[in-house]
């Protein structure tokens, strides 16, 4: 069975040939291609070449199409006050995006330690004399990242 190719647009002696008006920008100093307005349909094999006399030179190029990750939230699953010291497991998830992975961290000094880690769980336990720190989730993908972040006084709040 034969394989069938849309053209997008055809540059020959200086001229250009849209096929699809308004659907792209062709930029003639560095030969590129922007697909405007970009949906999911959008993300499949591209195929680019170039014609000299006899010699045709061919590129593939796959383009992928990711939806931005969105705010991720923290939700408690699970809290133990005891001793003067709080123990907690946390979960970090948005609501949208593809490829999504998630981080734990925090930026301030003396706390880096206890809450880092990959993935969206994280599990924690301090003592609540020291509980002026933050936890920052970060949720990404190839196209985008976006922070959340846990203060550890919220311990014994309820949810």
């Amino acid at each position: 069975e034969p394989g069938k190719k849309n053209f997008l647009l055809k540059f020959s002696g200086g001229n250009v040939e849209e096929y699809e008006p308004g659907r792209m920008r062709f930029h003639r100093r560095d030969f590129s291609l922007e697909i405007l307005n970009t949906s999911r349909e959008d993300g499949r094999l591209y195929e680019y070449s170039v014609s000299t006399g006899q010699d045709e030179e061919v590129w593939q190029i796959q383009l992928d199409v990711f939806e931005p990750v969105a705010d991720p939230s923290i939700r408690i699953l699970h809290r133990e006050l005891s001793n003067g010291s709080c123990s907690l497991a946390l979960v970090c998830t948005s609501e949208r995006g593809d490829e999504v992975s998630y981080s734990w961290d925090s930026r301030e000094n003396g706390t880096r330690r206890i809450c880092s880690g990959n993935g969206s769980f994280l599990n924690l336990s301090y003592s609540l004399r020291n509980a002026g720190f933050r936890c920052v989730c970060t949720a990404r993908n190839p196209v985008s990242s976006r922070d959340a972040a846990f203060h550890s006084a919220q311990c014994g709040a309820q949810q």
